[in-house]
Parts: structure tokens; C-alpha cells; sequence
């Protein structure tokens, strides 16, 4: 299509749907304006239906405050709302949204059939508007209160349609919107059924921990610990909230539900702080189980940055950071249930650190450098870089979640899989992480062990430094890879093992049992909150042990996006990079020169021996000329010569 140069105002029509799109990206954008609405509308109860994921029909049904026939007709109007009367009050406004602005936006790329009646009212009405035009306003007999019903949801806008994901996925955005509502507002009782089956329902009894239970099993609220702090001088009016026991938690950081003054957002740096605060009591792949109030001063928060009001920015983020971080760490060290964190991978005492100028060629120990069970079990503490450096400091102000990522997104959020970093010179410069034209590393005579945890060599360019988590990671990858090429082997267990489950998990589960055992899982229906597992790929068997069912619910969330055949594909990698992690030595364990030539010699034998399988450089190169640089070794003073 040749571009037309004139420019030209778009027609009202087109400018609706554009700003809908704006507003409505998927159904779960329906249900959180609608749900939003009904709260402001006074509510005691939120019944949210869907058909599919959503997108076919959607139904919020509430018993608020209602509105008139006239109030209907003016409600789904552009610019119009019951909630604001003037621009100063944007800052202080206390509602989530503005009724109008939903119901207009909404209707403009779907059908809504509206039917209210006020409180004490004698008659309702009917409002029914298709594509962004009211076709009718009648009365009707219906109780007090709203329901509207969407269908047809970006019918006059099939390419937005095209980009909704599976029917499983788009529910499962459904439900972390509702399920944020109704942890924010306990006090309402909240109901979510799918396709005529309850997905979860609240009492609506006013407390947290009541709410938990309903949305995420009678075991995570049983483990959550209160936390109430007040503003303490920080930007925060008020931290309140649950959050869980370290031993409580999770793969992914969907579970950590933030909220500010009762809204459901997605504020990456509430997320990061809570994690921040559990410290080395959680592993770095580990996520807990949270829900995090914060009461904010008018001006302290705009949560208006996004179109779908979901991200937030704050005035003060750092400071908002450390107060919910001081406040978490507050809880968890008054419940006195925090468990040991004794450093992991200390040196054994048998072993005999590596002696400067050992080559690698020499003829010694010829261990190859796997890893051993007895003194290299666990993944590294807070200083290994395959851990901590993945996993913990690259959750932090998740978009969701970009989203997140998820969002929220899914997202939201933190999710299983890593961005591949980049490697830079002293100077700053980027550097390839593999460099071209290298299958094999570089001829090197081993000087000696950093920090314990970088093996230091000198080549004929200059130095290299090798992170010996990483290397083993890389080796020990390769040899499970070349294990299981072929057809997944699985094992039966001697007995099912039944593995605690959150609804959610539970539906994701039924929903996606065919790609666990792609993986080579076989479960049962997910009852009572718990996943009966009676097989597990025997390659996790044999490196997990009693482990492996829980890795069947690890990963159940992962499985929400994407197409199934390729996020198959991609956990089965991630599955054998997570194993070669296990096995592998750890930071701060000094090596025996044998270890060493053996990691080294095992290393080179590798098809790319340049980056672990999460993507992380295995070794770095100092070139002698950035070194000399460095130095200032080409000092005019010197006059051309070395000294």
C-alpha cells in the first residue's frame, strides 16, 4: 500500500476503536474494567462468568448501587463518568475507573447488553450496544444492581482478534485479575466460574487470609504471616498485607499480588522489594507467595502511566522500595519461622587448591570435572554467579510482568526464562559472548583460583578468567543432552506422589496434562488441591530424587504462553539446563589441580564451550593489549620502550 502524504482528521468511528485498543487488549482487559467498576458501584458481591477464555462471552454481574435508564444511556457515552467533576480532582481520586469510559471503550469493539436498576428502584433497563452503537434501551425485570454481558469481543476489529492466544492462556488472564481483586477487597465476595464450573469463590467476610485460602488452597493461607507497618517516615502512608513462609513458595512470581490503596497493579518495584526481603532464605529461582498493600499520600502515586492502569510510577520509588522491604523482613523475622540459611558449597578439606603454573596439558588427576554428589550438591549461595546473578537480581522491577513478563503479565512476570547478557571488556565495550571462529578454547596455562570461584589463566593473548559454575554447567549440560536424544525415557514411582496444588496450578494441569507427559510426566486429575504424580522423565529421577514431582508443578505456569508444541521444546531445554545446574560445583569451592585440567579438558570437548545453557558467558578474555592500556604501559615518558 503506497502512503497518502495528505493528512486528514480520522473519522469519530475510527478513533474510538483505536483508543479501545488502547484500553481493550484481550478479555481479561474487559474483566478487570468491568470488575473495577462494579467495586466502585458499591458492591457486596462480583459474580465474573466467561465463555472459552473469554473472548465469546463474558458476563460481570454485581449488586451495587445500579443505575437509572437515563444514567445507562449516558454511561456509555465517550467522556463520561460519575466519579470526577473537575481536573483538580484527578490527584485525589479515591475510584478505580470511570464507568463511562469502560463501558464506551468496551462497546466500541464488542456487543454489551447492559441490564441495571437502582437500589429501591421499581424498574430496570436494558441497554444493548453493537460496535460502538446503542440498537436499543428498554425496560426489563432484573434485580438491583449491574450485569453487563459482552460477546463478540473485537468482532469489528478481526485483527486485533487474531492475536489472542489460546482459550487456556487468556482465561488464566482472567483469573490473575480477579484473583487480584478479590485478595484487595476481602471484604466482597467474588465469584469466577468458567464455562458453568467455579473456578474459586471468596466469602466476602473481610479477611485476607479467608481470601487466600479460596484463591490459592487451605495450605499457602496457612503459612501466610501478617504484616502491618505504618509509614515510618518513608514515602508510604502504610504497608499492610500477607506474605508467606520462605519454605512456601514457587517458580514464578505470579503469586506476589500488589495493590495499591485496594487498585490491582502490576508495580514491578513493589514485586522486587518483597523478593529482595526474604534474602538467601529463598533460592534464586524462588518466588513467595504475597499479597502487598500499600496506602499512598495524594501525589505519591500515577497510575494512570499505562492505558489499561495497570503499571504505576511513584514519586519515590527507591523509598518506596525500602519501606515494603523493611516491612516484609519485619514479618518474617517476628513470625521466628525463618529457616537456616548456612552457606552451601564451602570447600571440602580434602581437596588441594590449585598451584600457580599448573598447565592444563600436564598429566594428573584426569577427573572430568562433573561435579561431585558429596561436596558439590546445591546450586551455589547469594555470591555464585549461576545463581544468584540469573535468577534474583533479574527479577526486579519485573514488567509484568514485561510482563513481564505479564505479564503480567504474565505474566508479570519474572518469569523461567533468562535474557542472554552480554559480555563487556574492562573499558566497557560490548564483547560477543561466543567468539567466531573458535571451536575449541584457546591454549592456557592455569596461574591459579580467584575468590574461589574463577579459575585464572594465562594464553598466548593474554589472561582468562573461567567461571567454573558455569563451565561445569556447560559440560554437564552437554552430557545430559546427548542422554536423552531420542525418545523421552520415563519412571514410574513406587508410589504416587501427591503434590500440593493451588486452583490455578489445578486447572493448568487439566488444561495441559498432554505436555507434561510429552516431558515425560504422567499425573493424575488434580482433587482437593493436591497433583497425583506416578511417573517423572527418569533422567530427573535420577538427578532430582524425591524432587522431581514438585518439578511437575513448577512447570505448569510455564506452559500459559505461547504455542504448546514450542514451549514444550523450550522447558525440555530449560529442564536439562536446570539439571546440569544441580550437579554442578559450586562458587566458593576451591579445586583440586586434577578438577581443574579435568573441567578444562571436558570443557573444550564441548560443542559450545563459550556460554552455560542459561546463556552466560563461561569465560572472559583479557586481550594483553587492554591490559598494557590499563597500565599506561605506551606512556610518552617511556619513550617506545617496556619497562
Amino acid at each position: 500500500m503506497t502512503p497518502d502524504p495528505e493528512i486528514r482528521e480520522l473519522d469519530a468511528e475510527t478513533r474510538d476503536r483505536i483508543a479501545a485498543g488502547e484500553v481493550i487488549e484481550r478479555p481479561a482487559s474487559v474483566v478487570k474494567e468491568l470488575v473495577e467498576n462494579a467495586l466502585d458501584a458499591d458492591a457486596d458481591r462480583i459474580e465474573v462468568a466467561v465463555e472459552g477464555g473469554g473472548a465469546d462471552r463474558i458476563v460481570v454481574a454485581d449488586d451495587g448501587v445500579g443505575m437509572s435508564s437515563e444514567g445507562v444511556a449516558a454511561a456509555v457515552d465517550e467522556h463520561t463518568t460519575s466519579k470526577l467533576r473537575s481536573v483538580e480532582e484527578l490527584d485525589a481520586i479515591g475510584t478505580l475507573g470511570f464507568r463511562g469510559e469502560a463501558l464506551h471503550a468496551i462497546g466500541s469493539v464488542a456487543r454489551l447488553r447492559i441490564e441495571t436498576k437502582p437500589r429501591g428502584g421499581t424498574r430496570g433497563t436494558a441497554l444493548v450496544v453493537e460496535h460502538g452503537d446503542v440498537v436499543s434501551r428498554e425496560p426489563v425485570g432484573c434485580p438491583e444492581g449491574t450485569s453487563v454481558e459482552v460477546t463478540e469481543l473485537f468482532g469489528s476489529v478481526p485483527a486485533r482478534r487474531k492475536y489472542l492466544k489460546t482459550d487456556a492462556t487468556e482465561f488464566d488472564h482472567v483469573r490473575r485479575v480477579v484473583v487480584g481483586y478479590a485478595l484487595a477487597r476481602p471484604d466482597v465476595a467474588v465469584r469466577l466460574s468458567r464455562d458453568g464450573r467455579e473456578a474459586f469463590a471468596t466469602t466476602g467476610d473481610g479477611d485476607r487470609r479467608s481470601a487466600v485460602m479460596a484463591v490459592y488452597g487451605r495450605v499457602v493461607a496457612s503459612e501466610m504471616i501478617p504484616l502491618n507497618a505504618g509509614g515510618d517516615g518513608g514515602p508510604l502512608s502504610g504497608v499492610d498485607g500477607l506474605v508467606s513462609h520462605p519454605e512456601t513458595n514457587r517458580a514464578g512470581g505470579e503469586y506476589v499480588t500488589t495493590l495499591i490503596d485496594g487498585r490491582y497493579v502490576t508495580a514491578g518495584a513493589i514485586r522486587g522489594a518483597v523478593v529482595d526481603a526474604y534474602g538467601d532464605r529463598l533460592a534464586p529461582d524462588r518466588y513467595p507467595f504475597a499479597v502487598i498493600d500499600c496506602s499512598v499520600p495524594p501525589g505519591g502515586v500515577d497510575v494512570n502511566v499505562h492505558p489499561r492502569k495497570l503499571d504505576v510510577l511513584f514519586a519515590d520509588e527507591s523509598g518506596v522500595e525500602r519501606q515494603v522491604s523493611n516491612a516484609v523482613e519485619d514479618a518474617l523475622a517476628a513470625s521466628g519461622r525463618l529457616r537456616s540459611s548456612a552457606p552451601r558449597g564451602a570447600s571440602a578439606p580434602e581437596q588441594t587448591e590449585v598451584a600457580p603454573g599448573a598447565n592444563t596439558d600436564a598429566d594428573t588427576d584426569t577427573d572430568t570435572g562433573a561435579g561431585d554428589g558429596a561436596n558439590d550438591s546445591g546450586t551455589g549461595d547469594r555470591t555464585d554467579p549461576g545463581g544468584a546473578a540469573e535468577g534474583r537480581t533479574g527479577r526486579r522491577g519485573n514488567a509484568a510482568d514485561g510482563a513481564t513478563r505479564d505479564a503480567e503479565d504474565p505474566t508479570e512476570g519474572g518469569g523461567r526464562f533468562r535474557e542472554r547478557p552480554s559480555q563487556r571488556t574492562l573499558g566497557g565495550a560490548e564483547t560477543a559472548g561466543t567468539p567466531e571462529g573458535f571451536g575449541t578454547l584457546p591454549s592456557m596455562t592455569v596461574l591459579g583460583q580467584f575468590d574461589g570461584t574463577y579459575l585464572v589463566a594465562e594464553t598466548d593473548d593474554g589472561l582468562v578468567l573461567v567461571d567454573q559454575h558455569a563451565a561445569d554447567e556447560r559440560v554437564n549440560y552437554e552430557r545430559l543432552r546427548a542422554a536423552v536424544s531420542g525418545e523421552t525415557t520415563t519412571q514410574a514411582l513406587a508410589e504416587p506422589v501427591d503434590v500440593e496444588v493451588t486452583p490455578r496450578e489445578a486447572a493448568l494441569a487439566d488444561s495441559h496434562g498432554e505436555a507434561l507427559s510429552r516431558l515425560g510426566f504422567r499425573v493424575g486429575r488434580p482433587d482437593d488441591g493436591t497433583l497425583s504424580v506416578r511417573a517423572v522423565p527418569a533422567l530427573l529421577a535420577e538427578h532430582a530424587g524425591s524432587d522431581a514431582p514438585e518439578v511437575a508443578r513448577d512447570l505448569l505456569a510455564a506452559f500459559v504462553e505461547g504455542d504448546p508444541e514450542g514451549t514444550v521444546e523450550a522447558l525440555a531445554e530449560e529442564l536439562l539446563g536446570d539439571l546440569a545446574c544441580h550437579p554442578s560445583v559450586t562458587a566458593n569451592t576451591s579445586l583440586s589441580e586434577g578438577r581443574v585440567s579435568g573441567l578444562l579438558a571436558a570443557l573444550d570437548e564441548c560443542e559450545n564451550p563459550y556460554a552455560c545453557p542459561h546463556g552466560r558467558p563461561t569465560l572472559i578474555e583479557i586481550p594483553t593489549d587492554e591490559i598494557e592500556e590499563r597500565f599506561e604501559r605506551d606512556y610518552p615518558g617511556h619513550g617506545g620502550r617496556r619497562r
